[in-house]
């Protein structure tokens, strides 16, 4: 995943203007070989607004590719309230603040009334990480099920099941991978059925190895492994499956939740499930890191009756001002309705596009996560990495930023901000159809 669509930080430096030549320079000499950029030429931005991003000499550009700042950039209301309360208190989680249990009262009433408990930390990856290991304490087993192509966070034990990081590392014995439910290869009849008996397989493998399943995670939308929503319900079977072989079901919701998908607030209440821990990240705080494990209440007290577990900044009172205004904003914004109907918009207006240009094999998603899967052969379905790449960066000249998904790295990934309207749904059209021609 890291590798997708990067820019070249060794010699791409050489084709920039001066100055952005200079900034790549000083980059590789402060973070060193690991970090990595996007797009052939990439971006130096200053500033930002809503769903656009804008570059050191002025230019605008259209952001139909980032979730954490979830209702927006720089949104007014996050900003005041952060700017606020980081002015009257910010300090660690061991005294009483109102302000946040306000916000995790307000959290949780949008989930089922079976999660009624919840621990905050500072990110996705802490808040994976926790699940895993009440998982493993709960069940006294390792065992983990994760899609192939999944990525959930980069601790320890969150990179094992977040195959698309890159690594060259064997999978550990205690962790085995299913197919993502790949509707465009295998068609959307009988995918949960065959997602199912993919859990139960991988079950199956682990009692091979002497082990047994703690856990099953899964991110609801399948972002990484290149965007498969799927019918809703497909999941109820797998779900079941882990249940059944005495292991949980952690939903990883930092990319659909948050109303994203403009079904439901979360992406597991698209398939009519309750997971027995949902987990959390930055897009709960429009970019203030932050994350959280939702939880049934009788898995979190077993847990703590033999574990501690304490997040010195996890739930902070400025955590939880943020969190407070982005609830807030998509309440008062109508932003899951918006999700629904400009991305139903957006999908249908690129899926036209598969009538001209054989290269676009499909269209899917759900709310404002949209995957188009570009091909080189549309009868065999055939990835075509090279040209998804070519389409990336001709949106990026047109100044509309997307990314790149999925096991061959061939999906477009459209994952705008909640406040993308119809409006910009239409620009982005524009330059889509100039970046095909």
């Amino acid at each position: 995943m890291l590798e997708l669509n990067a820019f070249d930080m060794k010699s791409g430096a050489d084709s920039l203007d001066p100055a952005a030549a200079a900034l790549v320079r000083r980059r590789r000499a402060t973070f060193g070989p690991t970090s990595m950029l996007f797009y052939k030429r990439p971006l130096h931005v200053v500033r930002a607004e809503g769903v656009w991003l804008i570059e050191a000499d002025g230019t605008r550009c259209l952001d139909a590719y980032n979730n954490v700042p979830s209702i927006g950039h720089c949104h007014p209301a996050v900003t005041e309230a952060v700017s606020r309360q980081i002015g009257i208190l910010n300090v660690h989680t061991r005294y009483l603040h109102e302000g946040v249990y306000a916000y995790a009262e307000r959290l949780l009433a949008t989930m089922p009334e079976e999660i009624s408990n919840i621990v905050f930390t500072c990110t996705g990856s802490e808040s994976a990480d926790l699940a895993i290991r009440i998982a493993r304490s709960l069940t006294a087993r390792t065992g983990l099920i994760a899609t192939e192509n999944a990525y959930h966070g980069n601790t320890l034990a969150v990179t094992q099941v977040s195959p698309s990081s890159a690594t060259t590392e064997p999978l550990p014995p205690h962790v085995v991978l299913v197919p993502a439910p790949d509707t465009y290869r295998g068609g959307t009849e009988g995918l949960g059925a065959r997602f199912t008996a993919d859990v139960r397989d991988a079950i199956e493998t682990l009692h091979g190895r002497g082990l047994a399943p703690a856990a099953l995670i899964a991110d609801t939308i399948f972002s990484s492994d290149g965007i498969f929503p799927g019918d809703p319900g497909f999941l109820t079977g797998a779900v079941a499956a882990i249940r059944d072989a005495g292991g949980l079901f952690i939903a990883d919701e930092v990319q659909p939740g948050f109303a994203r998908t403009g079904e439901a607030t979360w992406g597991f209440a698209r398939h009519g499930i309750v997971p027995d821990m949902a987990i959390m990240g930055k897009p709960m705080g429009n970019g203030y890191p932050m994350g959280a494990v939702a939880i049934r209440p009788d898995l979190l007290a077993s847990f703590g009756s033999r574990n501690g577990y304490f997040n010195t900044f996890g739930g902070n009172p400025v955590a939880a001002a943020a969190g407070l205004a982005v609830l807030e904003t998509i309440a008062n914004e109508d932003l899951q309705q918006n999700a629904l109907e400009t991305g139903t918009y957006l999908r249908d207006s690129l899926a036209a596009f598969t009538k001209t240009h054989p290269s676009i094999g499909d269209v899917r998603g759900s709310g404002l996560y949209i995957g188009v899967e570009i091909v080189s052969d549309p009868d065999s379905g055939a990835p075509d990495q090279a040209a998804a790449e070519l389409l990336v960066n001709a949106m990026r000249e047109r100044n509309v930023l997307i990314g790149t998904a999925g096991k061959f790295g061939n999906v477009l990934k459209i994952r705008p901000p909640l406040a993308f309207r119809r409006k910009h749904a239409d620009i982005f059209l524009e330059a889509f159809a100039a970046a095909l021609a």
